[in-house]
């Protein structure tokens, strides 16, 4: 295999904020962290829960008697982080750890400041080690210490994870969600790719059932057999289904009212999502015929985002029957 044939590969970076109001019981308790204090909620077995659920795990009743707890407790488990990775609570190496708070009966979930794996034990006693600035988050415990050590580095500024207006409590909560890795195309996705670099768009085809498959798959998941023959297909195709997008969501590129469509190109035995614009979104039908609107060529490389979105053609729409069997 040259060089130019070595399937591609690229870092892939899939995150979005996780966002979600507090309510009655998680309010009150991300407020007092704000004040740095921890509180619990006593349960219908007499268990103070830290931290606290919205609902008993014995009766399912909703929970309402807080009760505070002490900001040093045990170390119930613990697991060695040798390698942190970006938004963990420490960039040095430290020990993930189930704390049991004094006058809490569960275990809270946490980060240990410890030098080396030997000196973190089950049993060792603990305390918090407050976020120098304090928002309201689960975050606002930067970490947990060993009860005899120091408060003697700094901490880092907190994310943006908390929403409220001036001098009222937190009611809303965001928490960055990732994954980071990096990923190594087939050499069938591989071709597909570079075909898009060029404007084209090549599919494999199944020698047992030929069925053509678009983007390609190795094996035809039908027959479980190698997809041998390449197919290029036309930039041209039918919606089989739709979805319109009406709520606003943060990192949005489209104004709303907008769809996402399966295009189902022509010749094609598989359809893939894409973006249905040129039209008013009410104008989206199932069977419409459409084609691709590709962007400027300077602008192409290996990715299926070469072309900016799909409009309708003005033919005539295809009946049902030929593609029932593609939803």
């Amino acid at each position: 295999m040259t060089v130019s044939e070595a399937p591609l590969s690229a870092p892939l970076d899939v995150g979005f904020d996780y966002t979600r109001s507090t309510g009655p019981v998680l309010g009150r308790f991300v407020n007092a962290l704000r004040e740095r204090r921890i509180e619990g909620v006593r349960g219908s077995d007499g268990r103070v829960h830290v931290p606290p659920p919205e609902y008993d795990p014995v009766t399912a009743a909703p929970l309402t008697e807080f009760v505070p707890v002490a900001e040093e407790g045990t170390v119930v488990s613990w697991s060695w982080c040798a390698r942190p990775l970006d938004g963990q609570p420490l960039a040095r190496p430290f020990a993930w750890v189930l704390v049991r708070l004094d006058g809490a009966d569960t275990t809270l979930l946490h980060a240990l400041d410890a030098g080396d794996p030997g000196s973190v034990h089950t049993g060792q006693r603990v305390r918090v080690r407050w976020a120098d600035e304090t928002v309201g988050h689960i975050r606002d415990i930067a970490y947990f210490l060993p009860a005899d050590a120091p408060d003697t580095t700094p901490t880092e500024p907190p994310p943006p994870v908390a929403k409220r207006e001036e001098g009222a409590p937190v009611s809303v909560v965001m928490t960055p969600v990732h994954l980071r890795y990096r990923h190594s195309a087939s050499p069938e996705e591989s071709r597909y790719l570079r075909g898009l670099a060029e404007g084209k768009l090549i599919g494999q085809r199944c020698p047992a059932c030929a069925k053509v498959y678009i983007p390609p798959r190795g094996a035809c998941p039908t027959d479980g057999v190698p997809t041998t023959d390449e197919v290029e297909l036309p930039d041209t195709g039918i919606v089989t289904t739709f979805c319109i997008v009406n709520v606003p969501f943060l990192g949005q590129r489209i104004k709303p009212p907008y769809v996402a469509a399966y295009i189902l190109l022509d010749g094609a035995d598989i359809a893939f999502l894409h973006l249905v614009l040129g039209c008013d979104a009410a104008d989206v039908r199932m069977g419409m015929r459409v084609r691709a609107a590709w962007k400027p060529r300077e602008d192409w490389w290996t990715s299926l985002e070469n072309i900016s979105h799909f409009e309708p053609t003005g033919e005539p729409d295809a009946p049902y029957e030929s593609f029932a069997h593609h939803l």
